[in-house]
């Protein structure tokens, strides 16, 4: 197939999925999905066009972006001492939970990572959807930013650990992880402290007057810089683009309909494309196969299991039994890191053909009937709020 006939194929994708969505009540994201696995299945796309796979791994790094832009650092801290406590019995539960299951069932080690992953990919598809109107939603999102902190790092060790096992390779990553950590923090802290001596500089940097589309161009600069570093350090570029929405977020936010802006390119052409070549990489007739289906509906159920008790357990003081609930779901549809932990471990051998299917299908489900059921739900429970 040509680039040509391709990128015609995902245009048309593009437009008609707005149209699949409202005729299906289908949120948009799972409508991009099943367009992109129905697509590959007629061939009407080729999955192996390298320019096709470049602009949907940008796309990935746009909706970390954007998920970025949701951060409002200010908030965050006013709130820290009540929300970490809360995050952290989650976390510890979720995964004390993960590792009982490993244990309990002996299933492979991949299986400590997966399970408890957290990705901000459709958390971010539900706030572009509803906003943060609910209280919930609010704290669905402060729970899948420091997921995504702590799934990138386990990313990036698993990774280092299946490329050089355990030795000096493996911890002199680790090390340059942190520090790049440490030193985003403290360049944070640092900048809080120009921009309160010299506030003209936020202006100079990002005009009001923004005839130039100046605050666009710079946002574009500081997305592309940030993933150029952490691609240079060998660490995953997923972090870079994340940081680059926390810093324009919290340090140009004067520039009040810039974030409208950056959603309206992102979700409007990046980030649908990136969603329609996830279903490129799901086959259709692995749906049919009996053995491949029933390990992923297992997986999914373990997904959801340790997120439900987690959440009772973190957060039923904060919000009644419904809402709750809701906030589990929520957060139980990691489909972007499932898709990257499988590839990287079939990648290295340490799991099956069957296995990495598996994997696959149980992120792509998580993605569509979580979402689906959550849409209900919500329209359900707030019939005269949505």
């Amino acid at each position: 197939m040509s680039s040509s006939t391709l990128f015609i194929g995902i245009a048309f994708l593009l437009v008609i999925s707005p149209v699949f969505s409202k005729i299906t009540r289908l949120p948009i994201v799972v409508v991009e999905i099943l367009l992109g696995s129905i697509a590959v299945w007629f061939g009407f796309l080729d999955t192996n066009n390298d320019v096709f796979k470049y602009l949907a791994k940008i796309g990935f790094f746009y909706l970390m972006f954007l998920a970025g832009l949701e951060i409002n650092l200010k908030s965050f801290v006013a709130q820290r001492g009540k929300l970490l406590k809360s995050a952290i019995v989650y976390f510890i539960t979720l995964y004390s939970l993960s590792i009982g299951i490993y244990i309990l069932f002996g299933l492979n080690p991949v299986y400590i990572v997966i399970i408890p992953i957290v990705s901000l990919g459709m958390i971010m598809a539900l706030i572009n959807e509803y906003g943060k109107k609910f209280k919930w939603l609010e704290i669905v999102l402060i729970v899948g930013v420091i997921g995504e902190i702590i799934s990138i790092s386990a990313i990036v060790i698993y990774e280092s650990y299946i490329h050089n096992g355990i030795g000096f390779e493996l911890f002199k990553n680790i090390s340059i992880f942190f520090i790049v950590l440490f030193l985003i923090y403290h360049s944070f802290k640092l900048l809080n402290i120009l921009f309160w001596w010299f506030p003209e500089l936020k202006t100079l940097i990002m005009p009001e007057d923004d005839s130039k589309v100046e605050s666009v161009r710079i946002s574009a600069a500081l997305f592309i810089l940030l993933i150029a570093i952490m691609h240079i350090l060998h660490i995953d570029m997923v972090l870079g683009a994340f940081f680059a929405g926390i810093y324009i977020a919290n340090f140009f936010e004067h520039k009040k309909d810039l974030p409208h802006t950056l959603h309206k390119v992102g979700f409007g052409f990046l980030v649908p494309i990136f969603f329609i070549y996830v279903g490129t990489t799901m086959d259709l007739n692995l749906i049919f196969s009996t053995e491949i289906l029933y390990h992923a509906l297992l997986i999914l159920s373990a997904l959801v299991f340790v997120r439900v008790v987690s959440s009772y357990l973190a957060y039923s003081s904060h919000l009644d039994p419904v809402e709750t609930f809701l906030l589990a779901l929520g957060d139980s549809m990691p489909l972007t890191f499932i898709i990257a932990i499988a590839t990287i471990a079939y990648e290295a051998t340490l799991i099956s053909k069957n296995e990495y299917l598996s994997l696959i299908v149980a992120g792509m489900l998580s993605g569509i009937i979580i979402m689906s059921l959550l849409k209900f739900l919500i329209s359900f429970i707030y019939k005269t709020k949505c």
